[in-house]
C-alpha cells in the first residue's frame, strides 16, 4: 500500500469514527433527541432555506443567497434551545461581508465606550504631565 493508500484509508477511518451516530444521546442528561424537521431547499442560482426543529426542543431556520463580494453567501436566520435551567435561549443572526452578527439576550455586551476613566488614572496623567512641564527641555547634554 502506498503513501496516497494510506492517507485515504486514515481519513475515511477518521471520517467513520467521527460521523454523528441516529441514536445521540446527551451526555449530561442521556436524552434521545430526534429530528422532527429537516428542510432544505435550494435553487439553481445557489439561494437557499433550511429549517431543523429536534424533539428537544432545538429550532434552527436560516436563509441565504450567493449575494455578497465575489458571490459570497450572505444569510440570515435564527436558533434557539432551552438552557440546562430551563431558560429559553433565542439568537438571530446575520453573517455577510462583516462577519457573522448574532444577537440575543444572552450573549455578553461589552461596556459602553468610552466607559468612566477611574480616577486614580486621571490623576497619573496629570501627575505625568506636571512632571513634563517641570522638566527642562533646554538643557544642553554632553557625552564627554
Amino acid at each position: 500500500m502506498d503513501k496516497f493508500q494510506q492517507v485515504i484509508l486514515a481519513t475515511l477511518a477518521a471520517l467513520a469514527v467521527a460521523a454523528p451516530r441516529a441514536d445521540y444521546r446527551s451526555i449530561e442528561s442521556g436524552e434521545s433527541a430526534e429530528i422532527l424537521r429537516h428542510d432544505f431547499d435550494i435553487e439553481d442560482d445557489g439561494t437557499y432555506v433550511l429549517g431543523v426543529e429536534t424533539s428537544n426542543g432545538i429550532v434552527a431556520s436560516q436563509s441565504g443567497a450567493p449575494s455578497g463580494p465575489d458571490y459570497a453567501v450572505v444569510k440570515q436566520g435564527y436558533f434557539s434551545w432551552t438552557a440546562p435551567d430551563g431558560t429559553p435561549v433565542h439568537v438571530k443572526f446575520v453573517a455577510d461581508e462583516n462577519g457573522y452578527q448574532p444577537e440575543s439576550d444572552h450573549l455578553p455586551v461589552a461596556p459602553e465606550f468610552p466607559h468612566p476613566i477611574p480616577q486614580f488614572v486621571l490623576d497619573q496623567i496629570a501627575k505625568a504631565a506636571e512632571e513634563d512641564r517641570d522638566r527642562s527641555f533646554s538643557r544642553e547634554y554632553s557625552y564627554q
